[in-house]
């Protein structure tokens, strides 16, 4: 069993709405602290053989210029990679940009994600609904592993009936860093919320 709220509270996130005309992006950004050393947290996110221990089989050259395949997910190029400082790269698409950082701070060590799509992709502040959940998960699993807690199939236990439930708590954490924000019209929140729900937690009522 997890504790839902402490893992969804253990997440800071943030939406932000940048430019305009055809160069307006949608970034957002998750931070979450482990009692992890950098190189320990480096390793787990660039190293296959424990990337799959976590969230999912990936396969390609995981260095600065290589390409990815995340089994059953999204593609990509790594643009930058930087131990164990920042991990950037494509994600889905090449306009669609991920940016991993790792900030060490005594035993510890700070996760930051950070992505960013152009405004014709996400529509609006609230297009961080339909991919805020998914990295809210893949903290989540991360730090189970860390910590030596997670599942013997990491892909399976993505639709849990606990990890739903942890999702749809997540969706609604979204929606309400958006609507803070002021990056997207009430309207546009609630019909993100209601997409995000759906893809993430189809079996939570």
């Amino acid at each position: 069993m997890i504790d839902i709220i402490r893992e969804i509270e253990a997440i800071r996130r943030e939406v932000r709405r940048e430019g305009d005309g055809d160069s307006e992006t949608v970034t957002v950004v998750l931070r979450r602290t482990y009692p992890s050393d950098a190189n320990d947290v480096w390793d787990a996110i660039t190293t296959p053989e424990r990337i799959q221990r976590w969230f999912a089989p990936v396969t390609g050259d995981l260095v600065e210029g290589g390409n990815f395949q995340i089994e059953g997910n999204a593609s990509g190029q790594i643009l930058k990679c930087d131990r164990p400082h920042v991990l950037r790269m494509t994600y889905g698409d090449p306009t669609s940009i991920v940016e991993l950082r790792l900030v060490p701070d005594s035993d510890a060590t700070t996760l930051e994600v950070e992505h960013t799509v152009p405004i014709g992709m996400a529509r609006s502040g609230a297009g961080a609904l339909w991919v805020g959940p998914g990295w809210d998960g893949g903290l989540l699993a991360l730090g189970l592993y860390l910590r030596g807690k997670g599942p013997d199939d990491p892909v399976a236990a993505e639709n849990s009936p606990e990890r739903q439930r942890f999702s749809a708590r997540s969706a609604h954490a979204w929606a309400e860093t958006i609507t803070a924000s002021g990056t997207a019209t009430a309207d546009e929140v609630a019909e993100g919320l209601e997409v995000s729900l759906k893809q993430f937690a189809p079996d939570v009522d």
